[in-house]
């Protein structure tokens, strides 16, 4: 590790196989926590490379406990995290949205490492049990259209780092592997990323992967949309820039979508939005993230007609009964 790093502070980049050689060692335990955090600290010094990415990706999918839900084809709701913003769990509110609409949704997540409150965090906090168990996941995703991978359980990689990232408290570029590798390979996935770099990062890597993608960033640095600014959406063949106007909704402040100081005031927040007492622009963030995940199942329907989808979804009580059978289901 020592020559990789000492060419890392050179500026020099990683190559493919090379990336996933240095990731199956991180698994294995041939790096001590120093080591991984200096190389975390080089990600974010320079932006990481395609062939980086791809060589760190391919060794996590390939230590990965596969799980196969293919004929679900779901689709899976995520920010790659360390915007520095302190949100809500806004990704994971969509989730339940657009289950409760009737499509099918595999999130794979973890425990906040850049924030207070990661999506394990607040499944936790509702009693939820994580498991592997494939049997399971099926019974909750055939009874309920969702089931949750709780990221450590699924490869050890990201289990071996897991008290580093959260002693650094800083990003890095495990928040970028993080969506990538759901275990579930999802047939659809809405990314949102920190800025626009990132974003075009992205865009590029799926394609490659032939998923069926959108890849959002709101342009004041969110990694979601967030209302609180123009916000850019990326697909396979578009690419188009939106304002809050342009969907109906008003625009917000960020203090408007802030996540608390604890779990507990995200777990508020959370189960107002689903029970419909949470604020305007809480509930009108989630409306808006679950709208174009349904654009991304179903690219030929109107984002208005998305939009109304998802506010159905949620104001009838579909997405909040939903979320109360994943809970019985996953207790």
């Amino acid at each position: 590790m020592k020559d990789i790093l000492y060419r890392l502070f050179e500026h020099q980049y990683l190559g493919r196989d090379e990336a996933r050689r240095i990731l199956q060692n991180i698994a294995g335990g041939s790096y001590n926590d120093s080591q991984i955090a200096s190389l975390i600290t080089v990600f974010l010094m320079r932006n990481i490379s395609v062939e980086e990415l791809t060589g760190f990706r391919e060794a996590l999918l390939e230590m990965r406990i596969p799980i196969d839900l293919s004929e679900y084809k779901p689709i899976d709701i995520v920010g790659t995290g360390g915007d520095g913003k302190n949100t809500f769990n806004i990704s994971t509110c969509a989730c339940f949205v657009v289950a409760g609409a009737g499509y099918n949704v595999v999130k794979h997540g973890n425990y906040g490492a850049t924030s207070v409150s990661g999506a394990s965090n607040v499944m936790e906090q509702h009693g939820v049990k994580f498991t592997n168990e494939i049997e399971h996941l099926r019974r909750s995703i055939g009874e309920c259209r969702i089931a949750y991978l709780h990221a450590p359980l699924f490869n050890p990689a990201l289990k071996a780092v897991a008290s580093v990232r959260k002693s650094l408290g800083v990003r890095s570029f495990f928040n970028m592997l993080g969506p990538l590798v759901n275990p579930v390979i999802p047939t659809y996935q809405l990314l949102g990323v920190y800025n626009l770099p990132l974003l075009r990062l992205y865009n590029y890597t799926y394609q490659e992967s032939g998923t069926h993608f959108a890849v959002v960033h709101s342009l004041d640095g969110y990694d979601e949309i967030s209302l609180t600014a123009e916000f850019k959406v990326a697909m396979a063949e578009k690419e188009k820039l939106y304002t809050p106007e342009m969907l109906g909704l008003t625009r917000c402040t960020e203090a408007d979508l802030d996540g608390g100081a604890t779990v507990d005031d995200a777990a508020r927040i959370f189960d107002a939005v689903l029970s419909g007492t949470a604020t305007p622009a809480q509930t009108n963030c989630v409306i808006a993230n679950a709208a174009f995940a349904i654009q991304v199942i179903c690219p030929d329907k109107k984002i208005a007609d998305c939009l109304t989808e998802a506010k159905e979804a949620l104001f009838s009580g579909k997405a909040l009964k939903t979320f109360k059978k994943f809970v019985s289901l996953n207790s």
